[in-house]
């Protein structure tokens, strides 16, 4: 018996007498499910049904031993047996594209990324055309939310979020800081007079977010200035919303004042800057990922186009250009 065989019957007596090996095609379907944190998701990419789903990942757990996925509310979360299984699955997984294309197989599939309004249109959007370019085969979806990061990830290969977030099992990954600043239209300061310092803000009113329903921490400092320094006094609420581009849309139609992303509102000539010298917020952008979601080639290539937009945009995210105009 030559070396290799030696070794292979070894190694066989180290798995536990009773227990199957793990299925190569087990692991293929654990690592679509952990990717995509849903039976149902990980089912279409593969081409079988959910119940063809359900019963290889029962499979995989009785050649394992344990439990590999847990149900969250988010979707299916891998345990720390699972995280070890997925290692194991995305050797298999890059072998066999290593069979298909010795020299490297091009990069495919799904990145699925959740991010604010602004930061998808400007920031996620244009990084997700250059990977397109680079890599035609990979897709990217962009689910557009202003919320904390989740705790689970499930279904969500990358978050982008304001503010540092508190995580576990994860990466968290500073982007980029941009501003806040308080602007209003030529029409309206014309009719209803230009604020000469922060104490006059009370008589105009406010447009921002939905008071109730704003789950962002730092947002909601921006608003008080508890956490900048830079304390609003109570003015009173004009148009409300839940999405950044309406805040822009309704200020530019004289509704008030708005505390508004710089690098949104700084593009559109009819918005001045009020009081830039007293009310600047500086907020920041954090990318949040697993660690193994991050070791995908595809997801690290939609990473780096983020971060190199980011970088590129930097003086715009912090309102330079609009200071200078």
């Amino acid at each position: 018996m030559d070396a290799p065989a030696r070794r292979a019957c070894k190694d066989a007596h180290m798995f536990p007498i009773g227990r199957s090996l793990p299925s190569a095609d087990d692991l293929l379907v654990l690592l679509a499910v952990g990717r995509s944190g849903r039976f149902t998701t990980a089912a279409d990419s593969l081409g079988v049904n959910h119940t063809t789903v359900s019963r290889r990942i029962a499979s995989l757990e009785r050649a394992l031993g344990g439990r590999v996925l847990v149900k969250t509310s988010g979707g299916w979360e891998l345990t720390a047996l699972g995280r070890r299984a997925l290692d194991a699955a995305e050797h298999v997984d890059g072998v066999v594209r290593g069979l298909v294309d010795p020299d490297g197989a091009p990069l495919g599939g799904v990145v699925r990324i959740s991010a604010t309004d602004g930061f998808s249109a400007y920031i996620a959007a244009p990084a997700a055309v250059e990977v397109r370019r680079r890599h035609p085969a990979v897709s990217v979806e962009l689910i557009a939310a202003t919320r904390r990061a989740s705790e689970s990830r499930s279904g969500m290969d990358i978050e982008v979020v304001v503010g540092q977030p508190s995580v576990h099992r994860a990466e968290a990954i500073r982007l980029a800081d941009y501003c806040l600043g308080l602007y209003a239209t030529r029409d309206y300061l014309g009719r209803h007079g230009t604020p000469a310092d922060r104490t006059e803000l009370e008589a105009h009113p406010l447009v921002y977010f939905v008071d109730s329903m704003l789950r962002v921490d730092d947002l909601d400092l921006a608003h008080t200035g508890a956490g900048s320094g830079v304390r609003l006094p109570a003015m009173a609420g004009s148009v409300s919303s839940t999405n950044v581009f309406v805040h822009v849309e309704a200020t530019r139609a004289h509704a008030g004042i708005g505390l508004l992303p710089c690098f949104m509102a700084d593009r559109h000539d009819d918005l001045v800057r009020v009081l830039p010298d007293e009310v600047t917020v500086t907020l920041a952008y954090w990318l949040v990922a697993r660690s193994d979601t991050l070791r995908r080639p595809e997801v690290a290539a939609v990473v780096d186009a983020i971060r190199a937009q980011a970088l590129a945009r930097a003086d715009e995210l912090r309102g330079r250009a609009g200071a200078a105009r």
